[in-house]
């Protein structure tokens, strides 16, 4: 049992420190994020490449020690990268608390960390051009629906023009078929529907490309959607056409209409007329205009009466509209309920933040003496700011100024510490509003004026005394 446990414990202390490697992006964020940025350089260098440097100057595994301790690699006085961006900061880098594969794991996350896309303006077009990406998880579900549609159609193309095939092939309907001398329509029907029922359907789709990590496994771009539906669409129009045919031979099999279906068919047409007053064919001379082109005679049709009695509508509210916008003013035009709906939409962003507490900034911020708040500045400031401020706010040489004694650089006032904290400031010290909500920022700030005095790194500012409980500088 003691071998295992053994076993077991040296399995995990040799599984540890990769499974901790693995997380290179945490470790950046918690320990490199406050000096160092992606995109460029900040308190302290752009982290990109920095590896391949120092492997090409020989000097790889000096970069761990670099690392863990700057300030001791550089009095060694033995690397010769360490001397080159020694100056790059006048603030000295921060001890880290590290192992070799936890910087292997944060170099690694930087080199493969790709920047966004920059936006390119033309000059001439003060308008950049926006870059539609398509969403792939919406066209893959949109591109299946099409698909199994697609299908649907087939079968019943098939189904419907075989049935009328065999229709067309059977001696019932041939009989028919003379006894009204249409022998011709004949040969060519079955000749269509012949062809439908033995041709074969095929629809060849290739994707744009491979999926890729975090992406359906088949990326269907916007023109397969046109694609399949342009398909789609005239694969319904056959469907009807076939339909249609399938209607006609079958009307063609049966008996002479009754008088009660002609009478319906009366009742159809006044309808028809009256919707549309149209002209019958009988009486199309007496709207034939008097001019002609090369023997084409143009009709003077009436206009359907719906769309006589819409353009009226359009009429009637044109008039209401200038009236109620414009003469009477009883209405908003678009600018003013613009206005009014944006200052309604205002209130309720002020109401949010008064809510949130989130409407912080240097002008009102107030010093917290909650024990929930100074709880949450501790926990901000140990993740945020005892990189280069030590946990208990005493300061590191090089770094960052002692937080608990009397001698400050920008002012002692919880306004002035907020400011420090949210803008940053020109000597080294990084702005943290990006990071961190206004709340967050006045919580941590009145976490650093509450810490008791330690002995720390040489003083560095001016002292701070109150005179008659103002601040003021001495």
């Amino acid at each position: 049992m003691k071998t295992l446990k053994a076993i077991m414990v040296t399995m995990l202390i040799a599984i540890a420190p990769q499974a901790i490697a693995q997380d290179g992006e945490g470790l950046f964020k918690s320990k490199c994020s406050t000096c160092h940025s992606l995109k460029k350089n900040s308190t302290g260098p752009m982290l990109q490449g920095v590896k391949a440097k120092w492997g090409d100057a020989g000097e790889g595994d000096l970069l761990y020690d670099w690392v863990k301790n700057s300030t001791q690699l550089i009095a060694a006085g033995n690397s010769t990268m360490a001397k080159s961006v020694m100056n790059f900061s006048p603030s000295s880098m921060t001890a880290q608390q590290v192992t070799n594969e936890e910087v292997d794991a944060i170099l690694a996350y930087v080199d493969n960390w790709i920047p966004p896309e920059p936006k390119v303006n033309d000059p001439n077009n003060p308008d950049p051009e926006v870059v539609y990406v398509a969403d792939y998880e919406w066209n893959l579900n949109m591109f299946y629906i099409l698909c199994t549609l697609m299908i649907i159609l087939l079968i019943a193309i098939i189904v419907i023009s075989g049935t009328v095939t065999r229709m067309i092939k059977s001696d019932f309907f041939q009989k028919k078929l003379r006894e009204r001398n249409n022998t011709l329509n004949t040969i060519l029907v079955v000749g269509l529907f012949v062809g439908l029922s033995t041709s074969s359907f095929a629809l060849e789709f290739n994707a744009p490309g491979e999926a890729e990590e975090g992406q359906p496994w088949l990326l269907i771009e916007n023109s397969d959607l046109y694609v399949l539906l342009t398909i789609n669409i005239i694969l319904v129009g056959v469907l009807v056409y076939i339909r249609r045919m399938f209607n006609t031979f079958i009307s063609m099999t049966k008996a002479p209409k009754t008088e009660e279906a002609v009478e319906e068919e009366d009742v159809i047409k006044k309808v028809n007329q009256i919707l549309t007053d149209v002209v019958p064919i009988e009486e199309e001379h007496t709207i034939l205009m008097d001019h002609e082109y090369d023997g084409i005679r143009e009709l003077d049709n009436n206009l359907p009466p719906w769309w006589v009695w819409m353009f009226y509508g359009t009429i009637v509210f044109a008039i209401v509209y200038l009236f109620h916008f414009h003469i009477l003013g009883t209405g908003d035009l678009q600018i003013a309920e613009y206005n009014k709906e944006m200052k309604r939409e205002d209130a309720k962003v002020k109401a949010y933040l008064d809510k949130m507490a989130m409407n912080v900034d240097e002008t009102n911020a107030t010093m917290m003496t909650e024990a929930s708040d100074i709880g949450a500045g501790k926990s901000i400031f140990s993740q945020s700011c005892a990189t280069c401020h030590n946990p208990n706010g005493e300061g590191i040489s090089g770094s960052g100024p002692n937080l608990t004694d009397k001698y400050w650089i920008y002012g002692y006032d919880i306004k002035e510490v907020f400011s420090t904290v949210k803008n940053g400031r020109s000597g080294g010290m990084p702005e943290h509003k990006s990071k961190l909500t206004p709340i967050q920022i006045q919580q941590v700030a009145s976490y650093v004026l509450q810490l008791p005095e330690k002995d720390g790194v040489a003083p560095n500012g001016e002292i701070i005394e109150e005179d008659e409980g103002e601040p003021k500088n001495k």
